[in-house]
């Protein structure tokens, strides 16, 4: 090669200077990762490992007890489960209903599980956030007063109940799509 080629083309100064500033950001990129081994936990923003039970876990009552064992125990997730009365109200479950209770249920969590932490704390008062659920359903979740939640416009009872990384809000209704609530409403015929 001539002496001063790069220099005396352009095409060629370009493409070099390009060549060398790419792999500066390659390198200070890699240099900048922190290395995660396979052993450790990965960072979590703000997240603390609180891998205890609340002491008001027994007002999550039977039926709420089972969405809560459909879940895996090492993730985060948020779950407005419905009180023992609004299962009986609304869905009119009974604990010796068989499988079709499970069926009911794990439905039920499709429409009420987010796959993240949310305190009663995150929300302001006076904005409505949204989060998307299990099942792909948007819950829009506001602060209606201090200690009480909204979600789709179902109160909340009880708020902030931990069983390890899972936050359980206790809710006075129960959350489901428009579909699967004509499908649980009662037939009025007159033959009962």
């Amino acid at each position: 090669m001539r002496r001063g080629y790069f220099s005396k083309n352009p095409i060629a100064f370009a493409f070099m200077v390009v060549s060398v500033c790419c792999l500066l950001i390659v390198m200070i990129s890699i240099l900048k990762v922190p290395d995660v081994s396979p052993g450790t936990k990965p960072l979590q923003h703000g997240a603390t490992d609180i891998l205890r039970v609340s002491d008001n876990w027994n007002q999550v009552g039977t039926f709420g007890e089972m969405m809560i064992q459909m879940l895996p125990d090492d993730l985060a997730f948020t779950v407005f489960v419905p009180s023992e009365t609004a299962f009986r109200r609304d869905l009119r479950l009974a604990a010796e209903k068989g499988n079709d209770t499970y069926a009911v249920i794990s439905r039920i969590l499709g429409f009420s599980a987010v796959p993240r932490t949310i305190d009663s704390d995150m929300v302001v008062s006076g904005q409505e956030l949204s989060y998307d659920a299990l099942s792909g359903f948007t819950l829009f979740i506001s602060k209606v007063a201090e200690g009480v939640l909204a979600v789709n416009r179902v109160r909340s009872e009880k708020v902030d109940i931990r069983k390890g990384k899972i936050v359980i809000h206790i809710m006075d209704g129960v959350i489901m799509d428009a579909e699967f609530e004509q499908s649980v409403q009662p037939d009025y015929n007159g033959d009962e």
